[in-house]
């Protein structure tokens, strides 16, 4: 399966795809969010979820948590964005948010790997 979106890709790991072809930007902020070492990713992850936490309190609320929300974006967001990048960070909430679990992160890191890149294009399998 081709994906081109954070949506897109979240949703193929969520169905366990055996192969995820991944185009454009896309292709190299997922190289950075799979390359993050162990103990970065746990620092990241938690500052991801502050976020994540924080959007979904918004859209629960009709926009009323707006100001909440924007208080933990801007705490929760400094530790992931030191350790993957702004670009790296926010396709990393995009996905999470899309399908509304942090899950699908520990998925992508955890049961996929790269077999393949080029400039604008990484393929993973499922392990």
């Amino acid at each position: 399966m081709t994906v081109k979106t954070e949506k897109e890709l979240a949703d193929a790991v969520n169905r366990n795809e055996d192969t995820i072809e991944i185009e454009g930007d896309l292709a190299k902020k997922t190289v950075r969010i799979k390359a993050t070492g162990t103990v970065a990713w746990a620092v990241a992850i938690g500052s991801i979820g502050i976020v994540f936490y924080g959007v979904i309190a918004t859209l629960g609320t009709g926009g009323a948590a707006t100001p909440v929300a924007g208080i933990a974006a801007a705490a929760g967001s400094s530790a992931a964005l030191s350790v993957l990048g702004a670009a790296a960070t926010t396709a990393a909430v995009s996905m999470a948010v899309s399908v509304r679990s942090l899950g699908v992160l520990k998925k992508l890191r955890g049961n996929y790997k790269i077999t393949s890149t080029s400039d604008n294009k990484v393929t993973l399998k499922r392990c």
